[in-house]
């Protein structure tokens, strides 16, 4: 992992004339995990909208396996390989589970294939095919959207808050998933997220943001927690 999937380099955002974001760099590493954590408001997200292309930075660069993406509009970052699960367990409410992930796959070739293996990484998702998405509980939505975006057969992964408002049971399975998915090679993770530990244990890389800027990084792991909170101040 002594590469970089992604990388933004010295990045700013804003809305308007006001920067949120602030001369930001960050690494996601070759088939690893790398975590953004911090407080609310501190411009994690911002940060994330960036790296999709959904917010335009007003300086900096971004890289997406040694390319240069900064330009680049969202769809046709989509098509180099990264996918987005945006916060808040997103899903089409009025169409089933399985019509959420065919919805997907419709087009490729293995399209059966990946949905497959979609379902194998969440299981508890076999049982739930026939069943309408606004109905599903918070913890199997969220699995129902990173599922979803794995039938896209990303490279890059990026997830923002994929543990916010789910039970303890659900969270150990989304990050057991996460950690199969990187050790088994092909994709790199950001994520942003508040449970500090979660996001330590899953992550090989770490950055604390505030105010829109870097605060504090280092190597991930459980060693990390006691740094990562003197550095949140919680």
């Amino acid at each position: 992992m002594s590469t970089a999937m992604l990388e933004m380099v010295d990045v700013e955002v804003a809305y308007g004339r006001t920067s949120v974001v602030h001369g930001v760099s960050i690494a996601v590493p070759d088939d690893g995990v790398a975590a953004v954590m911090g407080h609310n408001g501190a411009g994690k997200t911002t940060l994330l909208r960036a790296a999709v292309g959904l917010l335009p930075v007003r300086s900096g660069r971004i890289v997406l396996g040694g390319e240069d993406v900064t330009k680049l509009a969202p769809h046709q970052r989509v098509r180099r390989g990264l996918a987005y699960v945006p916060q808040g367990q997103q899903s089409f409410g009025q169409m089933t589970t399985m019509e959420n992930l065919q919805l997907v796959a419709d087009g490729k070739p293995n399209g059966v294939t990946l949905v497959d293996e979609a379902l194998d990484l969440f299981p508890a998702l076999r049982d739930l095919l026939g069943r309408r998405a606004g109905l599903l509980s918070g913890g199997q939505r969220q699995q129902l959207a990173i599922a979803r975006a794995l039938v896209t057969e990303p490279r890059m992964l990026i997830l923002d808050e994929p543990t916010e408002g789910i039970q303890p049971s659900v969270v150990t399975e989304i990050e057991n998933t996460i950690l199969a998915l990187t050790q088994r090679g092909g994709l790199s993770v950001l994520m942003v997220e508040q449970h500090v530990g979660f996001a330590l244990n899953a992550a090989h890389r770490y950055y604390v943001l505030a105010s829109g800027r870097i605060t504090a990084e280092g190597t991930g792991g459980v060693d990390a927690v006691t740094g990562v909170r003197a550095a949140m101040a919680i």
